[in-house]
């Protein structure tokens, strides 16, 4: 049976969302997926059916959402199904809601330099097998300062600053550029990358989206294994929604 995915993109065009949607599309079909693809963010209404998912891509950048939308995608990820995405289409989706940004493990605050920035990509090969065989590349593109969850497991970073700025006058840091996390039963991946289709096609960053996809998508099968209260006991699940909006 073929695993299913959603992609829902929209927001600002900048980032190329429907171009970076078919990319996203083809690589997932060539892994057997069945894909639906849509451009609103109303999709997200259908609770059952978000729950009846494997895996979630969200690219939309820059918007305001529904909290019960966000309600309805913690509560299918709560129960395995995974969610993944890269960028500003994750990670600066909806800067007014800190419930979105503790599910996703981050929120971008700052790109110096903006577009054009080279910078280096380093793999870092810890307990995760997610990257092996992977070697560290250079990238010429926005190169993105985030806010992140410290319960995230980084998979690469980058060293900043590159760009001089006021950020400078710190010590230079690494910054991450691929981290996972969990949400209840899920699988929750994101990638810094991908400020236009063209850099989502380096072959690089195509496989770490395409590595990162089929993780995330196998939370699913491991919550069937375990059971909805295996982790929550009697008492429900945590959806861990407030009310930010």
């Amino acid at each position: 049976m073929k695993k299913k995915a959603l992609i829902v993109w929209g927001g600002w065009d900048g980032h190329q969302p429907e171009q970076v949607a078919e990319i996203f599309k083809g690589i997932l079909e060539e892994e057997n997926f069945e894909v639906e693809v849509s451009n609103t963010l109303e999709t997200y209404g259908d609770s059952e059916k978000l729950k009846n998912l494997d895996l979630i891509i969200p690219h939309w950048t820059m918007g305001t959402i529904e909290q019960k939308y966000v309600q309805n995608i913690s509560e299918a990820v709560i129960q395995g199904v995974g969610l993944a995405g890269c960028h500003g289409g994750m990670c600066d989706s909806f800067r007014n809601n800190v419930d979105w940004q503790f599910m996703t493990g981050g929120n971008w605050v700052a790109h110096p330099g903006n577009d054009g920035v080279e910078y280096m990509v380093n793999i870092k090969h810890s307990t995760s097998p997610l990257f092996e065989g992977m070697a560290d590349f250079k990238v010429v593109s926005e190169q993105y300062y985030l806010h992140y969850d410290p319960a995230v497991e980084v998979l690469a970073t980058t060293r900043f600053p590159i760009v001089n700025g006021p950020h400078a006058a710190n010590k230079p840091v690494e910054m991450p550029v691929v981290w996972t996390k969990r949400w209840g039963q899920g699988n929750v991946f994101y990638s810094s990358l991908g400020h236009q289709a063209n850099i989502i096609a380096m072959p690089e960053v195509s496989l770490i989206m395409r590595r990162g996809f089929l993780w995330a998508a196998k939370g699913k099968k491991r919550s069937e294994e375990l059971g909805p209260t295996s982790i929550y006991g009697n008492a429900g699940m945590y959806t861990g929604m407030g009310d930010s909006q």
